[in-house]
């Protein structure tokens, strides 16, 4: 129903005015084979990658005969904690996900991962990422008679995949990504296999681990800590990697081209345990903080992190300035989603429900604030403000990344163009809007210097860094302007093709 849609649409947009001032995470996707065990793991999986996805999870399962699907609304621990619910998971291959969407609507429709009964067996699919060109092609195969029971871009592989000609199923496979655009993780598990792709440009994470004779496939390498895996090695940009009969195998059906990983994995997605290219997510950060103090430093008594993103780089900024760091903020960890939809007079205490400021430490002090990156500016200006009103004398404002100009389209959910704070307004007007005594921003160069270290050179980029270059590493073939994918407009009869 449209009308259902659109509400829908509005009811979440005035929802987002509530969220914290952040980019939104992507999603989370875990698998196993061979394991006794396969649906808790995944569960424990799901439940180290919950940062990336707090809306709806699930977990498919195949125990060799049949496939079990189990999907619900919220988080991991809320449901598959139970052991009813685990014990309706049987076999020995699982895969899950997190779900945070970017395109179509919270619902338990979109709840991956999907599953599609097809031709030569079943075959079930969790996605993070996002196609560029869903649109297009979801047109197309509607126009050739596909019914899609989703607004998600992922049940266009599906389809794409069901509709190929090709006999092997790793051919219908292949098939399909030469179709698809955008950045993608992809773990697929049929009746034989269990599958893992990363796309071309290796855009969106995903790894290899080991538990004894179970192969494991992860968006981070946090997710293989937790249930005590080894960790083998990153999936490959434009790889893929096949599970079957206790063998790994690798294919690379497309060109070699140089790897463009997603930048704000390591400035603020990736947990900080996480191993991303050899390192923590934590060192990164640290030398980023470090790098800014370089590049920004201001006299000032003491460091205050925005909790808890803006820690690692804080601490860096600190030991790199020498200047002291300090919990101004505290943050409050257990704000439930009882807050998701406050009253008017709740909502106006706004950020006060997450953070506090320790007063003493503030008072008469001249303060540094750092956060790993400024979206909206929103809630910076909020926190600005309490600092002052807990008796801080000064507030300086430096960010460990460069400035945000630009929206993305493979998979982070962010404001269009005209709500980034950064593309409508010079450094001089966001220091004005923060209410700041001064504002600086890591450098392209300094971001580089921290990320890449000794392997570092002038070949930019080896990210994806559009968010502050504009220089996107895919075209966003479905003609979208600065606007995100919705799922609006992936049911739009006026949607591009």
């Amino acid at each position: 129903n449209f009308r259902l849609v659109k509400i829908s649409l509005i009811r979440k947009k005035k929802l987002n005015k509530f969220k914290l001032d952040k980019l939104r995470e992507e999603c989370g996707v875990f698998g196993i084979s061979n394991h006794e065990d396969s649906a808790r793991l995944v569960a424990l999986g799901l439940h180290s990658l919950q940062h990336r996805g707090q809306e709806g999870c699930g977990i498919v399962s195949f125990d060799g005969n049949t496939f079990h699907s189990e999907k619900r609304q919220g988080l991991v621990g809320d449901h598959f904690t139970n052991i009813e619910i685990i014990k309706r998971l049987p076999g020995k291959s699982a895969i899950g996900h997190n779900r945070y969407s970017t395109t179509g609507e919270t619902s338990l429709r979109n709840i991956q991962p999907f599953f599609a009964d097809l031709y030569h067996g079943g075959l079930s699919i969790a996605h993070n990422g996002n196609l560029t060109n869903a649109i297009s092609l979801r047109n197309d195969l509607v126009k050739n008679g596909s019914i899609f029971r989703t607004t998600s871009d992922t049940e266009t592989i599906v389809q794409l995949i069901a509709q190929s000609n090709r006999e092997k199923i790793l051919d219908k496979i292949t098939e399909t990504l030469f179709k698809i655009q955008g950045g993608y993780a992809l773990v697929i598990l049929t009746n034989k296999k269990l599958i893992g792709i990363r796309d071309p440009l290796g855009i969106r994470p995903l790894v290899i681990g080991k538990l004894g004779n179970s192969y494991i496939f992860a968006s981070e390498t946090c997710a293989l800590d937790i249930v005590d895996a080894k960790f083998i090695r990153e999936v490959e940009n434009g790889e893929i990697v096949v599970i079957e009969n206790n063998e790994m195998k690798s294919f690379k059906p497309f060109n070699k081209i140089k790897s463009r990983p997603c930048v704000f994995e390591y400035i603020y997605f990736a947990r900080p345990d996480s191993i991303l290219g050899g390192e923590c997510a934590y060192e990164y950060r640290k030398r980023l903080g470090e790098e800014l103090a370089k590049e920004s430093s201001v006299e000032a008594d003491i460091i205050v992190p925005v909790p808890d993103s803006g820690v690692p780089a804080a601490i860096g900024y600190s030991q790199s300035s020498k200047v002291k760091f300090e919990l101004g903020l505290i943050r409050n960890h257990y704000v439930g989603r009882t807050f998701i939809e406050p009253t008017q007079n709740i909502r106006s205490l706004g950020v006060k429900l997450k953070l506090s400021s320790t007063k003493s430490i503030l008072k008469n002090k001249s303060v540094v604030l750092i956060d790993d990156s400024l979206v909206r500016g929103t809630t910076c200006n909020k926190i600005v403000k309490m600092l002052y009103k807990a008796g801080a004398k000064k507030v300086h404002v430096r960010i460990a990344c460069p400035e945000i100009k630009f929206p993305d389209f493979y998979g982070v959910d962010m404001p269009t163009k005209k709500e980034l704070l950064s593309s409508n307004k010079n450094k001089s007007e966001i220091c004005d809007f923060l209410g700041a005594a001064s504002c600086d921003f890591l450098s392209i160069d300094g971001l580089y210097k921290a990320l890449l270290r000794e392997k570092r050179n002038n070949n930019y980029p080896q990210f994806s860094d559009h968010y502050f270059t504009g220089e996107y590493p895919i075209k966003a073939l479905d003609k979208l302007g600065n606007e995100k994918i919705t799922q609006l407009s992936l049911l739009s009869n006026k949607s591009s093709s």
